[in-house]
């Protein structure tokens, strides 16, 4: 059996500092009900600078210049113990927030992004510097406009500001008079959502070598929803990134499931390519500026400094069998179904030990498993731990039950087949997918064999069920494409059929004794 592959992955990370301070809910709400609130005034005191984000060793393990045992071998705080680090890396880029309004600037289908002139001469003579933007996309900023009419677009007319620096530099137009869902603050979250999958899919065709024009289909899996109030989820996401990146052969569609969605997409990309539908599928997602600052409160509570100070994105390009790539098996899927249940124990005996009860593989037989891959740094002055710690635990529980690891080998076990949690908590951007890149070298150049890529979601936050949600898929070392059967021409045809009609009458006559 002939299975898709993983070919390439990307990652990319947006320092965004002011959107903290202007569109993260949690900042966003609180200047609504407590204006005078202390948490707002200390806010900026605990803002970090771009070179902090750039040697922050999780935001380098993201972007692929450190691995996650090297990320292990850090002392944590991770916040506290710097790591030399750079803009560009393996999978992706850390961008500035100034470069990341342009992008959104390019983004604007419809004229909705107004900026001010002097940003836009400052900002060009940046992006010159950036492989991501073409000639024509910084002729696309155009020259800008006066504050005076920013300003005024703001205060009478609903438009979402655009700060940098602490600066107002631009701002984001509602684009209908009366639908909310076509209102300024969310038209500025679906900008931000598609320039960061836009950045991420710019970012695997770079640095990949991909041909943009190879790409059949696009899966876009953010948490985001484009639509106005007579379809507000109507999408399409997908089609608008890959219109923004060049992908002109594809077409597409959206995918939601709350932080469970990439590993859906995965999935349905790997379907896609093995029906032969499509031969190569790119999923993507954006970020979100809403999660920015989300535990904010907690970390200035504690004197910390605010770490989720960055909008996440990725894409992940999955191809049919190149015979060196890493397989997804698509015969070896976990699920929660409606009917199992939402216990820990329930959860991960569907995820886990189902798809490998089906293989007859035993849960150290998994490499590496990659979970909900939040950082520690960020969860555990928040009160929720470290998530993939926890998760990796519940796996060796799972062991321990089925008598494949003794009780004494729990933390032995997390240590081997688990990893320390490194990306951005934006929802969907942890879930599983931020291994595939190191996937991809691990199995094709290391020791391991398999991998498992799990996704979670928590349904119940939509308010219509109480369900929760995952599903799994295995990775595995590439054993070499198999080889099709040479096909036979139709005098050797003619031969075999007349030879096996022989035989049969032969069988027949010895049969009723007459041979």
């Amino acid at each position: 059996m002939s299975f898709p592959v993983t070919k390439a992955a990307s990652y990319v990370l947006v320092h965004a500092p002011d959107m903290i301070m202007h569109n993260g809910t949690t900042q966003t709400v609180e200047r609504r009900i407590n204006p005078d609130s202390e948490y707002l005034k200390k806010l900026p005191a605990h803002i970090r600078t771009y070179e902090e984000v750039i040697n922050y060793g999780p935001n380098q393990c993201y972007i692929g210049n450190m691995n996650p045992a090297e990320l292990a071998a850090l002392p944590e705080p991770w916040y506290q113990n710097p790591v030399k680090g750079k803009r560009d890396g393996r999978f992706g880029e850390i961008m500035p927030q100034d470069e990341f309004i342009a992008m959104m600037k390019l983004a604007d289908a419809f004229e909705l992004v107004v900026l001010d002139s002097s940003f836009v001469s400052g900002v060009k003579a940046k992006m010159g510097n950036n492989p991501v933007f073409s000639v024509s996309d910084i002729d696309k900023i155009g020259s800008g406009e006066a504050l005076g009419k920013i300003s005024e677009l703001i205060d009478k007319h609903g438009a979402q500001a655009l700060f940098h620096n602490s600066a107002l530099v631009g701002c984001v137009k509602k684009a209908h008079d009366v639908d909310v869902n076509l209102g300024a603050h969310v038209m500025f979250e679906n900008l931000v959502a598609k320039a960061s999958g836009a950045l991420a899919l710019k970012q695997l065709i770079l640095k990949n070598g991909t041909d943009p024009l190879s790409i059949d289909y696009v899966i876009e899996c953010s948490e985001e929803a484009c639509g106005d109030m007579n379809q507000r989820g109507g999408g399409n996401f997908a089609k608008a990134v890959a219109e923004m990146a060049g992908i002109d052969n594809a077409t597409g569609s959206d995918l939601r499931s709350f932080c469970a969605a990439p590993t859906h997409a995965l999935i349905s990309a790997a379907a896609l390519v093995k029906s032969g539908v499509y031969e190569n599928v790119a999923i993507v997602a954006g970020g979100s500026s809403a999660k920015l600052g989300m535990n904010g409160k907690d970390h200035v509570k504690k004197d910390l400094p605010i770490l989720e100070d960055v909008i996440g994105g990725f894409a992940v390009l999955v191809s049919k069998n190149d015979g060196l790539s890493p397989i997804l098996r698509t015969d070896l899927v976990g699920r929660h179904n409606v009917g199992t249940g939402s216990s820990p124990q329930a959860v991960i005996t569907a995820l886990i030990a189902k798809p490998l009860d089906k293989a007859r593989l035993k849960v150290t037989d998994i490499d590496k498993y990659s979970v909900e891959m939040q950082n520690p740094d960020v969860t555990k002055p928040a009160g929720a731990g470290d998530v993939p710690n926890g998760n990796y635990k519940m796996i060796a529980a799972i062991g321990v039950k089925r008598g494949e690891l003794e009780r004494t080998g729990i933390d032995a076990f997390v240590k081997e087949h688990g990893m320390p949690g490194w990306a951005p908590t934006q929802g969907h951007i942890p879930s599983g997918v931020p291994y595939i890149g190191f996937a991809l070298d691990d199995l094709c150049k290391g020791k391991l064999k398999r991998s498992m890529i799990v996704g979670k979601g928590s349904l119940f936050l939509g308010r219509m069920t109480n369900l929760f949600d995952g599903v799994s898929i295995i990775l595995e070392r590439n054993p070499g494409k198999e080889e099709e059967p040479a096909a036979l021409d139709k005098s050797e045809l003619n031969k075999l059929i007349a030879e096996a009609m022989k035989g049969l009458a032969a069988q027949l006559l010895g049969e009723q004794g007459l041979g």
